[in-house]
C-alpha cells in the first residue's frame, strides 16, 4: 500500500475535526507528527490532500474524493479489529468517557476504579465538560449523563439509582429564619443560584401530588459547579439545591439541614450511553457488563 493505516487515520481525523491541532489531539499526536505523516503520504501519492492557510485546513479536490473512497472502509478495518477483540481472555486499552463533573464524581469509585482493578491490562480516560459533545467525532467510547440528557439516537444503559434533588441549609443559616413550608416560602430567603453550561440559569425544579413547576429563585450567589455549591451552603451563604447523593453525608452528621423534602421528587439517573454499533470493543463491553452486575448486585442503588 502506498500509505499507512495510521496515514490514512491521520487524513480522515484531519478531515474531520477540520484541523490538524484537533485531530492530533484525538489521535494522541503532536500537531507536527500528524503534518508530517500526511505531508510523506501527500509526497508519495504526488497529490495535494488539504489546502492549507494560517487561518483553515480544508480538503482539496483529490482530498475529497480520497477520503470519500478510504473513510468506509476505515470504518470497515475498524470493525474487524473490534469484532477481533472481543475474543481477547483480558481486554486491553483504552476506555475514554465523556461526562460533567458531577457524573464522573459518582461513577468514579464504584464503576471506573472497578474497572481498572479487574482489568489491569486496560486505561481508562474521563474527560469532564459542562456541554453535551459528539462523542463519536470526537473519539470518546461512550458518554455518561442523565436520562434526559441523552441524544436520541444513543444506546443508552442505566447506572445506579435514580437522582433526588435535595434543598439545604446550614444550622447557622436558619438561625433567626423560618424555614420554608412551600416552594413560594423561597422568595423569602438566599439562594444559591445556578448557571448550566449553556449560560441559562437555572430553575431549581418541584414536583408534589402531580403538581411540577420551576422557579427562578432568588439570591446574591451563583455558581456553576456544583462543589462550590455544597461549600456555600456549608458556609451558611444560603440555601443550595443538590443531589441526595451529594449531601447525604452532611445530613447525617447535621451540618446541613434538608427542607421542602416532599416537594423534591427523584429522576431518572445517569447513563452510560454510545452509537449503535453491530460489534462492542470488548473494552466498552466488559465496563457495560460491570454496570449491569453491580446494578443487579445493589437494585436500590447503593452501589
Amino acid at each position: 500500500m502506498r500509505g499507512s493505516l495510521a496515514e490514512l487515520e491521520a487524513v480522515v481525523a484531519v478531515a474531520d475535526r477540520g484541523g490538524f491541532r484537533a485531530a492530533a489531539r484525538d489521535l494522541g499526536l503532536s500537531s507536527s507528527a500528524l503534518s508530517q505523516q500526511i505531508a510523506n503520504l501527500e509526497s508519495r501519492l504526488g497529490v495535494r490532500l488539504f489546502n492549507r492557510t494560517t487561518r483553515s485546513v480544508s480538503l482539496s479536490t483529490a482530498g475529497e474524493q480520497f477520503v470519500a473512497e478510504i473513510a468506509p472502509a476505515l470504518t470497515a478495518i475498524r470493525a474487524a479489529f473490534e469484532l477481533a477483540d472481543e475474543h481477547r481472555i483480558e481486554p486491553t486499552g483504552t476506555l475514554r468517557l465523556n461526562t460533567s463533573i458531577g457524573a464522573a464524581r459518582m461513577i468514579l469509585a464504584p464503576y471506573a476504579l472497578e474497572l481498572l482493578r479487574r482489568y489491569p491490562s486496560m486505561n481508562v480516560e474521563i474527560v469532564t465538560e459542562g456541554a453535551l459533545v459528539d462523542i463519536n467525532a470526537q473519539g470518546f467510547d461512550a458518554g455518561i449523563r442523565i436520562h434526559e440528557a441523552v441524544p436520541p439516537d444513543m444506546i443508552a444503559i442505566p447506572i445506579g439509582r435514580e437522582i433526588r434533588p435535595t434543598i439545604v441549609g446550614s444550622p447557622a443559616y436558619f438561625e433567626g429564619r423560618r424555614r420554608p413550608k412551600v416552594p413560594a416560602d423561597l422568595f423569602d430567603h438566599l439562594c444559591i443560584r445556578g448557571r448550566m453550561a449553556s449560560g441559562k440559569i437555572y430553575r431549581w425544579e418541584f414536583e408534589k401530588r402531580g403538581q411540577a413547576f420551576s422557579l427562578d429563585v432568588p439570591g446574591t450567589l451563583m455558581l456553576d459547579e456544583s462543589d462550590l455549591m455544597l461549600r456555600a451552603a456549608r458556609e451558611g451563604v444560603g440555601l443550595a439545591y443538590l443531589n441526595e447523593w451529594q449531601v447525604a453525608e452532611d445530613l447525617a452528621v447535621g451540618r446541613l439541614i434538608q427542607v421542602l423534602a416532599d416537594w423534591t421528587q427523584p429522576y431518572p439517573g445517569l447513563c452510560v450511553y454510545y452509537p449503535g454499533r453491530r460489534h462492542l470493543p470488548a473494552k466498552l463491553r466488559v465496563f457495560i457488563d460491570l454496570i449491569r452486575e453491580l446494578n443487579t448486585a445493589s437494585p436500590s442503588g447503593n452501589a
